[in-house]
């Protein structure tokens, strides 16, 4: 997804215009997250990147995009770019979940 969005729209009340995005963001996550996985893959993982325009947009961590959406709010930013692209990925070896292997390695750690 890749979208522009206004953070100030007239008539419109500034909170009510940072629900509507983080609402957009959480439906069109929900909605790649619901893509079937190809095989050999257990979750989908997202690229983001987020700024003020197209051109001027970083790679952040999608855990972080309410904070900075938050951030161009408070800087009263007239709008911001909002992109991420779904990617399939595999579990890691810590992440299994069960089994006798993992608990092994837990113990270990310890």
């Amino acid at each position: 997804m890749r979208k522009t969005y206004p953070l100030q729209i007239e008539g419109r009340h500034p909170d009510r215009v940072l629900d509507a995005i983080r609402h957009d963001i959480r439906k069109a996550l929900k909605r790649d997250r619901r893509h079937p996985l190809p095989e050999g893959a257990h979750h989908w993982e997202f690229d983001c990147r987020f700024g003020p325009s197209a051109e001027e947009a970083q790679a952040v961590n999608l855990a972080s995009l309410n904070a900075l959406i938050d951030e161009a709010a408070r800087t009263q930013q007239a709008q911001i770019y909002v992109e991420f692209t779904a990617r399939p990925a595999a579990r890691h070896a810590g992440e299994a979940p069960g089994g006798d292997d993992a608990g092994a390695e837990a113990d270990d750690e310890i």
